[in-house]
């Protein structure tokens, strides 16, 4: 994968919760894929969990806004964003690590209190 497919990939994830859209949630992800958000707690594995896991984050109705350049390196992308929630936000980096096909086989996001 080149750069701008990498940027793609990010860009349809912030469309996903935009339109609350599970479909393409399911498109970016692999079948096997592994979500922890965030890192440190509990993993959802294989895409029924991070479909679950989705099902909740794009029902509470939050946002994302990219707030800095995507950063590649070999077979990842990794972009800091805010998420918001009424009044409430949460900076945080996302880091996507991509199969041979273009799916993200692993998602780790890098937020905690001090973020909120």
């Amino acid at each position: 994968m080149d750069y701008a497919e990498k940027v793609a990939v990010v860009n349809r994830y912030v469309e996903a919760f935009e339109k609350q859209d599970m479909a393409i949630i399911r498109d970016i992800y692999a079948d096997n894929a592994v979500v922890e958000d965030p890192v440190g707690t509990d993993l959802h594995e294989g895409i029924e969990a991070v479909c679950a896991f989705y099902e909740g984050a794009l029902s509470s109705g939050a946002k994302l806004a990219i707030t800095g350049p995507v950063r590649s390196a070999a077979n990842t992308a990794a972009f800091p964003f805010q998420v918001n929630m009424g009044e409430m936000s949460i900076d945080i980096i996302d880091v996507f690590e991509f199969d041979d096909q273009g799916k993200v086989v692993s998602m780790k996001a890098y937020w905690g209190p001090d973020n909120m």
